[in-house]
């Protein structure tokens, strides 16, 4: 009997020690740079972190209050709507390899003011543009991500620095519950 204790002893203690082994070992759960910014574009899209997305910043304003300006020079909630449609949208198309005419226009272009039925539209096509990054972000190939990784960061940050001025107009007014 004492025969078959060691030799069980042994593989008893081997495999304990493979199993501890095994549990310390590092994980390979560290975020990539791809995770990151698919998480940044989601965050100032849709999914609330740390700051109101844009969906829900827009969600539920009406026209007249896309419209709204105060006594400044500051923009209403649907130029800087308008303003995020079109530099989101020309990254867009750059990045998936689309012919982008070189934009030589005065920036104060792309704050277009709204009418009709072009607030319902923008509402949607912001929300398009977002989701296409999302998703064309999640399947880019490492060499696009290397490419397009500090691009992509910079337009979540004025994403989300556009969509604070709209959360303050919408505060400001009382349009936010």
């Amino acid at each position: 009997m004492q025969h078959t204790q060691k030799p069980m002893k042994g593989i008893f203690t081997i495999v304990c020690l493979g199993l501890i082994i095994l549990g310390c070992s590092e994980k390979n759960n560290k975020p990539n740079v791809k995770s990151l910014l698919v998480e940044q574009l989601k965050n100032t899209h849709t999914n609330q972190e740390w700051f109101v997305p844009t969906k829900k910043a827009i969600e539920g304003i009406t026209l007249e209050q896309s419209n709204w300006k105060d006594s400044t020079e500051n923009h209403s909630i649907g130029e800087l709507v308008s303003h995020l449609i079109f530099w989101n949208e020309m990254n867009l198309k750059a990045f998936k390899g689309e012919k982008v005419a070189e934009f030589k226009g005065d920036n104060k272009e792309t704050f277009k003011k709204n009418n009709g039925q072009d607030w319902e539209n923008a509402t949607r096509k912001l929300d398009s543009i977002q989701t296409e990054w999302e998703k064309l972000t999640e399947n880019a190939t490492d060499e696009q991500i290397s490419e397009w990784n500090v691009e992509i960061a910079n337009m979540t940050a004025h994403t989300a620095y556009h969509t604070g001025q709209i959360m303050y107009i919408r505060k400001r007014n009382g349009w936010w519950k």
